[in-house]
Order: structure tokens, then sequence, then C-alpha cells
């Protein structure tokens, strides 16, 4: 199917295919976001949610109900066992498959979530020229990961190359070890040793819409409310099942899943286990919100209640509607 003509520049030369991304912390709303736009325009979503990727992990990731993914084709959901490592690479040249399928049944791709690096993968290239390895020392920052944990390995990046750790996701563990690998190696932060290589260019053309409930406290509350919802579902039994079948390293970064552990080998009572909870899903939103933030293409609406949440809805549909011309509406509009 050729590209409609809404993504041609004015001088009648191609463009690159649009996307939608709809993009914040966890608890923001994303998810509704997009089945409201659905509403309007012929969409499928494309998940950039780097723990949804894993079947099995649908309490703990707030996965898209059965009922959602109905109404509406969701893509790089249960694409792999937790046993599984997914990497950023292999993420991107599976969504952007995806991205071109949906573009070819004449909808409109909709990227739909929380993990920044993974949407940035989807519509940029980044291509690197190799730098120094060493298996022994990553091994060994690998094995630091499994005993301190995630976030310590990124406060040695912290450390050692904050620009660096301001860009890369402390879960991301197997990109902190590298960077920290590259770094120990050349003696010079990423951007030095990257320093002239050709620049990222865009895959898609994209229109980055945020969601950020405020104030903060009120951010809080929704991931309170998310994680007895969570609790309540099934949490703890999903956990149960998901350890006996075994983690990869990279579906064990998962929040909701690795705070659990101490509760089911007896060592930590479950109310204790909950507020822990609670407290590592609002430092990792407040994580996602400094990413979005920090990138300048994302126009962030922000809300504090439901009347504000729906001007934020609307918005993003009018936001859609001029970004591609209205080609995709719904016909029945």
């Amino acid at each position: 199917m050729t590209e409609p003509e809404a993504v041609r520049s004015p001088e009648g030369r191609e463009a690159l295919p649009p996307v939608v991304c709809i993009v914040g912390p966890t608890a923001s709303g994303k998810t509704a976001a997009a089945l409201r736009l659905a509403e309007r325009f012929r969409i499928e979503v494309v998940s950039a949610d780097s723990m949804q990727l894993y079947r099995g992990m649908d309490v703990g990731t707030a996965k898209p109900t059965a009922e959602e993914r109905r109404r509406v084709p969701h893509h790089m959901i249960d694409v792999c066992d937790p046993s599984e490592s997914m990497s950023v690479v292999r993420y991107a040249e599976m969504a952007r498959r995806a991205v071109r399928e949906i573009h070819g049944r004449g909808a409109l791709p909709v990227i739909v979530g929380g993990t920044g690096q993974y949407v940035n993968a989807v519509i940029r290239d980044e291509n690197f020229a190799p730098a120094p390895e060493d298996g022994a020392l990553r091994q060994a920052l690998e094995d630091y990961a499994r005993e301190a944990g995630a976030e310590a390995l990124h406060a040695r990046l912290r450390e050692k190359d904050p620009d660096s750790a301001a860009r890369i996701h402390p879960n991301n563990v197997k990109r902190v070890v590298r960077a920290l690998e590259i770094i120990e190696l050349t003696g010079s932060p990423l951007g030095a040793v990257y320093a002239g290589q050709p620049r990222p260019r865009d895959v898609f053309r994209a229109l980055m819409v945020g969601l950020e409930p405020v104030p903060r406290a009120f951010l809080y509350a929704r991931i309170d409310a998310r994680v007895d919802e969570m609790l309540a579902g099934g949490l703890v039994e999903e956990a149960r099942a998901l350890f006996a079948r075994g983690f990869s390293e990279t579906s064990l970064q998962a929040i909701a899943y690795k705070e659990l552990l101490p509760f089911l080998r007896g060592e930590r009572p479950l109310a204790e286990t909950a507020d822990e909870l609670r407290r590592r899903t609002r430092n990792y939103a407040k994580r996602q919100l400094t990413w979005f933030r920090n990138d300048g293409r994302v126009h962030m609406l922000t809300y504090a209640d439901a009347a504000g949440y729906e001007e934020c809805l609307q918005s993003i549909g009018e936001m859609v509607g001029s970004f591609t011309g209205e080609v995709y509406a719904c016909r029945s509009r």
C-alpha cells in the first residue's frame, strides 16, 4: 500500500511514515489514552513497555486486558518467555516490522509505553562504530549487578559519566554494564568515545505526547492504587509461578517481581513487601519523568483530576488529527 498523501512533504516529496507515541510514567493513563484515540482514528498499538514483552508477566506489568486488546490490535506484547533476554536491538527490529505492517494495512501505528529507550529505538537509528570489549570485565560488572542491584550499578555509572547515566535507564542493566565496560577500557565518557560518529537519523516521523499527573502526590496516589490492585489481582500467585519457571537477567529487573522474592522466601511480611513495591515504583516513575522531560520532542500534557485527564485526551485527538491531516480518521466520523 502506498503512503497516504498526508505523509508527503508540501513539495510532494516522500516524507517519513508517521507514528504517534504516547509516553509517560507508570500509572499515567497511557493505555486508556490509546483506546480513546481508537474511537476517532484507525490505529494499532505497539507496546514500548520493556516488561510487557514477556509471557505470563501480566498482573505485575499492568498489561492491556484481553478485552482492550480485542478492541484495538496490540503488538509487542507476549513475544518471549521470561527465561529469554530481550535486547533493545532485537526489540527495535521487531517493533519496526510491526509498525511497517500496520502502515501496510492503512492504519496509524501508536507506540505506547514508559520505556523511553525502547520508544527511541523504534523511531531513530543510532549506528555507532564498535567499541572495545572485555568479557571478564563485563562478567564482573554483571556479577556486581546481581549482588548489589541495578540501582547500585547505575550509581557507579552516574559517578563516572553523569551524562550517560541520565540517558540510560537503571533497569537496563545490559546497557549500563556495556557503558561501564567501555568507560573502564577507554578511560573516557561515552560522549568522548563516540564523538564524531554519524548523527542519529529518524526512521519515522513521530508525534510524541506525554501524560503526567500533577502534583507529584497525585501521581503517587495513582501508583499506590495500582499496587493495591495488583496485589488484589493475583500478583503474588503470578510471581510465585514465574519464579518457579525461571527469569532471565533482563526480565528479573521488572518491578513488582524481584520485590516479592523476599516475601516468597519467608524473609519479609507482605505489608513490608507492599511498601517496598510502592517505593520502588515511585522511584521508577521519577526516572521515567526525568527521561521524557529531557526529550525536547515530547509534548508533555499535565492533569490533576478526571476532568483534566479528559481535556488531555481531547488534546491528543486534536494533535493527532493535525499531525496526520485526519487521513486515518474513522470512516464513521
